[in-house]
């Protein structure tokens, strides 16, 4: 009798948990992963910041006799934008810095498909309608 916390098989609960227990393993290489902040990520949230920082200031300085404060806010709309948009990049540029410094090695296995399939292409007749086909027959000519 068996218990219904253990299974009857070990491996077949391996293989069903493993999608890819039909691809083989054709190399292995050890590779280094560096991780990195998405500097346009950066650079758009500082552009956002720098958009309500502008908003701001032409909100709380009294009004201008010269310039009406759409004037006032399109003057600083742009160096808002210039300058938030430099300090994002400024700041992603310090955290790549900061986490560039713990890179990880790691071992990357490089997988096949099963054979079987790609065989059964590459043995296709010419005039069987298999997709191989019109490739053989360019090769032909």
């Amino acid at each position: 009798m068996s218990s219904p916390e253990q299974p009857q098989d070990p491996s077949a609960d391996i293989v069903a948990d493993n999608p890819t227990a039909n691809e083989t393993v054709l190399a292995e290489t050890t590779v280094t992963v560096h991780r990195a902040p998405r500097y346009r990520n950066f650079m758009l949230l500082g552009a956002i910041v720098g958009v309500l920082l502008a908003l701001i200031l032409t909100i709380s300085f009294p009004e201008n006799d010269e310039y009406d404060r759409v004037q006032i806010f399109g003057f600083l709309l742009l160096g808002g934008l210039a300058v938030g948009t430099t300090l994002g990049a400024i700041v992603a540029l310090v955290i790549d810095r900061i986490i560039g410094r713990s890179n990880v090695s790691v071992i990357a296995d490089r997988l096949g498909a099963n054979e079987v399939s790609t065989n059964e292409l590459r043995t296709a007749e010419p005039g069987s309608g298999a997709p191989n086909d019109d490739f053989q027959a360019f090769n032909e000519k």
